[in-house]
């Protein structure tokens, strides 16, 4: 594995050489204050109507991918982890157009790359809290690519580009990667942990420095996991956006798309 320098960047109107060797060589790459205060308050009202709503209709999948329900640090039922979040909002379908992101589908080159809005999951809200009730605190290890073999596909390049709610020092929890495997051999891109059953800390990982309105974007090959947040309750609320950039054959989801098999067996959900 690589020697990792840990280095934020700032994105302007292009990607620069610099960022994108240095992501060609760890797979992650942290652009700080990617959106201000006032935008980050924004979406948590969008997502929080979203969530209400979703509640109070008693909804409990979007396009076929299943929601994960937990218990805030009071008691009060919460939905921890959010799919398709840009179809009921029209502030969230609007940022995915921010030309800022369209730029990271550089980061794919050769391939040609596409923002996830109606494939995937499009954008997730991922909530992590620890309390007694939660259920999603942390994440295993894993990459992103044997959800391409579930779907009879082979392994493609993909982005998963994070924007961060809440200030998360890695002494908080938060994501942690092995930088640089997103070069390693399909056999330990596939078995080199054990998928999301696997919480340990190695000592090869790294963590970030975030804070709230900072981007993370990480190759979905890479090995990476969320650690769980040491305090309880306020302290440890990490709220996270996630919306993939992926290559290959155009496979949009509707109301009518069935639940992918692999969410039967996920005690844990996937990013």
């Amino acid at each position: 594995m690589v020697k990792f320098e840990y280095k934020t960047f700032t994105l302007g109107d292009q990607l620069t050489k610099e960022q994108k060797a240095y992501f060609q060589k760890y797979g992650v790459i942290q652009f700080k204050n990617f959106i201000n205060q006032e935008t980050i308050q924004l979406f948590i009202s969008e997502l929080d109507k979203i969530e209400k709503s979703w509640i109070e209709q008693g909804i409990e999948k979007i396009n076929g991918i299943p929601l994960k329900f937990g218990k805030d640090p009071k008691g009060n039922k919460m939905i921890q982890r959010m799919c398709f979040t840009n179809k009921y909002s029209t502030v969230l379908a609007e940022f995915l157009k921010d030309p800022r992101l369209k730029l990271l589908v550089e980061l794919l080159q050769p391939y040609d790359g596409r923002i996830s809005d109606n494939e995937k999951d499009g954008l997730v809200f991922n909530h992590y809290v620890n309390a007694e009730n939660s259920k999603f605190t942390q994440m295993g290890w894993h990459t992103d690519s044997p959800r391409d073999l579930f779907l009879g596909q082979k392994i493609l390049p993909m982005l998963n580009v994070g924007i961060h709610l809440d200030d998360c020092p890695s002494s908080n929890g938060g994501l942690r990667v092995l930088p640089g495997t997103q070069n390693q051999s399909v056999l330990k891109l596939l078995f080199g942990k054990k998928q999301f059953i696997d919480h340990n800390p190695d000592p090869r990982e790294i963590g970030f420095e975030i804070n709230a309105g900072d981007l993370t974007i990480h190759d979905g090959r890479l090995w990476h996991r969320v650690e769980v947040s040491p305090n309880f309750g306020e302290k440890s609320r990490r709220r996270v956006m996630y919306v993939p950039i992926i290559t290959g054959k155009y496979m949009p989801k509707s109301e009518k798309s069935k639940t992918p098999f692999y969410h039967r067996f996920a005690k844990v959900v996937q990013k």
